[in-house]
């Protein structure tokens, strides 16, 4: 006999007293231990083992310093900003999460899918505001005074109900909306973390994650073929983006640039076979081939010499100025515009950023605090939304690439913005010539991870069935409609999968197998003896409202009885008895005489006289799955069939306790509930 323990009931109104106090406190070590833990750094930095770790760090820093400076200034066309704005970005990113990060390994900065949901607020705002799109169109407002042209009417109006000056242009404007977007998205961060709401990254399966990158990577992909062939077309905005882009790709493809087409094919077939040889030989290289960097010096070179934008009308990146720019507190009367477009940014840049710690501190065995990480991220937007900069998220990429040189703590960090620090101050300006089509060919060829996904579509679905259609809806809907319609409808969609796989579960009749006291399922195993006069039912999922009728249903069928209609039949069958006797008749309506009767009330279908629920998999019952095993229990009875549970867990138990299945004083309970479905079965037997 197994007897529940007595637990003793929790005054919660005293701790969370208890805990306001112990949080509210000051003393000195508490607040040394509160700086120490908001600033991981101080930990490890003095127990840094400098002849160890500092050769790993420099190498590791100084190759993705390499490669963040490409990618910074290509991913500037993601965010429809210039390219000053991506490395202000990948410098304040790396140095406020050295300070606050609980990650030794991942590489924080400029995003390829964070940059492309910026960029698609940014474009949004500019076309409201009046804006022209278009990448090589003049500033609307030019010098501080206003333009004759009607569209710059408008956008003077536009800007001022905005509350921006009237001053500013088109580039001062769009970095106005990527620096309020990520000054909210930063403030709901820190929120998270302060209100300990991690739990919502729970709700992105690998799956949804999977699906809204490999979308998104779509949507990127088709946004720079125009870059890539050299034509102008308008930039789309709003639902249905990559259908209308690639239907204006094709109208204006006769007006492709040569020059452009044939820059990005030579830059495509480098980047793919240096990646793929890189690939293939990458336990023999010390670190990463830095080809990115290389393709953007020579074809630098190769514009500025062969003066290509003059004599080919090939688009360039245009001037980058050096050194900082003054902050500038973001505009409040902007943050109210993109409030709700912060939201899903705040949790994909979370995501991300705490899946890949998680992944790396694993596989490095060391432990990392999400809650700090959430801070760390969130305030690697807040404070630099001061400097000009946009959101920022971890990158597998980058992360991998730091692993792999011999990264082992956030010192390497430091090292990479180091290098873009000077090219901040000193070697922006040479990349003036440098076209935008090869920025282009690094971003696409950089997606190659997330395009590669459609080739596990087959394994995928040969492992899960529901979570390839999760995946499938998820892509669709990011690449189809919009990054942020495909987040939600791929959240949506796989509770919705849940929903549906508790709603119609797996239900069975088991039977004993040969020789020992174990049950396993009829239909998916041979050899099983059927119990005489018992049936044993299992249902694999928890009973609750949605599900109660599921339940009947498959009990019923299962079983090949359905009581109510049992009883609804018998109920007639005594009522012509009754009309036949007072006829005075002796014999029944079948022609029996009354002595033979009884015998007929018991239908010949019903080959059982006990029923056994197997309760294993019912992790919990609420009010309406209560009441449904009461109307088995009460239903089976009126028809001399006994019903027994088997294998409840205690919350089962407790449910079933309180809401009255054993009876008042529980007196029946060791008569209806069973510890093993053995059990059950013997006292089944025993009891005839």
């Amino acid at each position: 006999l197994m007897e529940r323990k007595t637990h003793v009931k929790i005054n919660r109104k005293e701790v969370i007293l208890a805990e306001l106090r112990r949080s509210c406190s000051c003393a000195p070590q508490k607040l040394k231990n509160f700086v120490m833990d908001f600033f991981p750094v101080l930990r490890w930095l003095p127990k840094y083992r400098c002849k160890q770790y500092i050769w790993g760090d420099v190498m590791s820093g100084l190759v993705i310093g390499i490669i963040l400076v490409p990618q910074a200034i290509a991913y500037s066309l993601l965010a429809g900003l210039k390219p000053i704005y991506s490395l202000y970005t990948s410098f304040f990113a790396n140095i406020i999460y050295f300070l606050m990060g609980t990650s030794r390994h991942v590489s924080v900065g400029i995003f390829s899918l964070i940059s492309l949901m910026v960029g698609q607020v940014v474009d949004r705002e500019l076309l409201l505001a009046g804006f022209d799109l278009n990448d090589d169109a003049p500033p609307a407002l030019g010098d501080g005074s206003l333009q004759n042209h009607s569209l710059s009417n408008t956008t003077a109006f536009n800007l001022t109900i905005a509350g921006i000056n009237a001053e500013c242009g088109k580039e001062c404007y769009a970095i106005g909306i990527a620096t309020a977007l990520t000054f909210v998205a930063g403030v709901y961060q820190v929120l998270m973390g302060i209100f300990r709401l991690g739990f919502v990254s729970m709700y992105l399966s690998e799956s949804v994650l999977d699906g809204f990158a490999t979308g998104a990577s779509l949507t990127i992909l088709t946004a720079q073929v125009k870059y890539l062939i050299g034509i102008k077309i308008p930039r789309s905005q709003g639902h249905g983006m990559l259908v209308i882009t690639w239907i204006n790709i094709f109208r204006n493809i006769s007006q492709a640039n040569l020059c452009d087409v044939i820059t990005s094919a030579i830059c495509i077939a480098v980047l793919v076979t240096a990646k793929e040889l890189g690939d293939r030989y990458k336990h023999k290289l010390k670190f990463p081939l830095p080809t990115e960097l290389v393709v953007i010096v020579v074809a630098t070179l190769v514009s500025h010499y062969g003066k290509l934008n003059e004599v080919y009308a090939s688009s360039v990146s245009g001037a980058i100025p050096t050194g900082f720019i003054p902050p500038k507190v973001p505009e409040f009367n902007l943050m109210l515009r993109v409030a709700v477009d912060a939201l899903p940014l705040a949790i994909v840049s979370f995501v991300f950023t705490v899946s890949l710690s998680e992944m790396f501190a694993k596989k490095y065995a060391y432990t990392i605090r999400a809650n700090q990480e959430m801070f760390a991220v969130g305030f690697c937007n807040i404070i630099p939304s001061f400097f000009h900069s946009f959101a920022t998220s971890a990158a597998l990429a980058k992360t991998l690439v730091k692993t792999s040189t011999g990264c082992q703590t956030q010192i390497s960090g430091i090292i990479s913005a180091t290098v873009v620090l000077l090219v901040l101050l000193f070697l922006a300006p040479l990349f003036y010539s440098l076209q935008k089509c090869v920025l282009a060919c690094i971003i696409i060829v950089s997606l190659r991870g997330a395009l590669r996904k459609f080739r596990d579509v087959p394994a995928r679905y040969h492992v899960n069935k529901m979570d390839t259609l999760v995946w499938v809806v998820t892509t669709s809907a990011s690449a189809l409609v919009s990054t942020e319609v495909g987040l939600l409808a791929g959240i949506v969609f796989s509770m919705l999968c849940i929903i549906v796989q508790t709603q119609r579960p797996r239900t069975a009749l088991l039977g004993q197998i040969q020789d020992t006291s174990f049950y396993e399922d009829d239909l998916e195993y041979e050899n099983l003896s059927t119990v005489p006069k018992v049936k044993i039912f299992r249902f694999e999922a928890p009973l609750y409202y949605a599900n109660r009728n599921y339940f009947l249903k498959s009990l019923y069928r299962l079983t090949n009885l359905d009581p109510n209609l049992e009883a609804a039949r018998r109920k007639k069958y005594e009522k012509k008895e009754k009309q036949h006797l007072k006829k005075g008749n002796h014999r029944t309506a079948n022609g029996l005489g009354t002595g033979e009767t009884t015998l007929q009330l018991v239908p010949k279908q019903i080959d059982f006289q006990a029923l056994v629920v197997d309760c294993s998999s019912i992790s919990f019952l609420d009010t309406t799955g209560v009441n449904t095993l009461k109307e088995v229990l009460k239903d089976y009875r009126n028809l001399n069939i006994s019903v027994l549970l088997a294998c409840c867990n205690p919350s089962v138990i407790d449910s079933l306790k309180r809401g009255g299945y054993f009876g008042k004083d529980f007196g029946c309970m060791e008569e209806m509930l069973f510890y093993s479905i053995h059990n059950a079965v013997l006292f089944a037997k025993d009891h005839k």
